[in-house]
Parts: C-alpha cells; sequence; structure tokens
C-alpha cells in the first residue's frame, strides 16, 4: 500500500471516527463510560498527531483504535448509539 492509498483510508476513517464521537452519549454517567470514550478521543487525538508528523501507518492504527474503543463503548452498553448509523457495531 503506497502514501496515497494509506491518506484515502486515513481520510475515511477520521471522518467515520469522528462522527462516531459525536453521535456517543454516555448512557448512564460513571467512570468506565468516561473513562472509555476519554481513550476514544485520546487515541483519535494521535493519530491526527501522526498524520501530521507523517507516520501515516501508526496513525491509521490509532485511528482504528479509537473507533474500536467506541464500538466495545457501545458493544457494553456504556454507550447510547444509532444503530442504523453504520458507525457502530451493536446488535
Amino acid at each position: 500500500m503506497d502514501d496515497r492509498q494509506i491518506n484515502e483510508k486515513l481520510d475515511k476513517y477520521f471522518a467515520m471516527t469522528e462522527k462516531a464521537i459525536s453521535l456517543v452519549k454516555i448512557a448512564k454517567p460513571n467512570k468506565d463510560a468516561d473513562d472509555v470514550l476519554a481513550m476514544a478521543k485520546n487515541y483519535f487525538s494521535d493519530a491526527r498527531h501522526f498524520r501530521e508528523k507523517g507516520d501515516l501507518l501508526t496513525a491509521l492504527a490509532a485511528v482504528s483504535y479509537a473507533h474500536a474503543w467506541l464500538d466495545a463503548g457501545a458493544r457494553l452498553r456504556l454507550f447510547e448509539v444509532d444503530a442504523g448509523s453504520n458507525l457502530f457495531v451493536v446488535d
């Protein structure tokens, strides 16, 4: 995969994850939900940092981790999400 292809994937995953972050609502305030959302946001921020440095593969890994944290929070029902948005792995 060349840099152009990685950047295309990054554009897609950044947009998807940013939208997912904006849609997440904590179902019931608690430390676990706060921690999971914070981890997602931190990985998302890290992904931006790595992309700006030109470390595209690490940026891709970090944005993937960010979205995985969101999926985990949704799956554990820590978050209320729109299952019809196709942004989360939920039943």
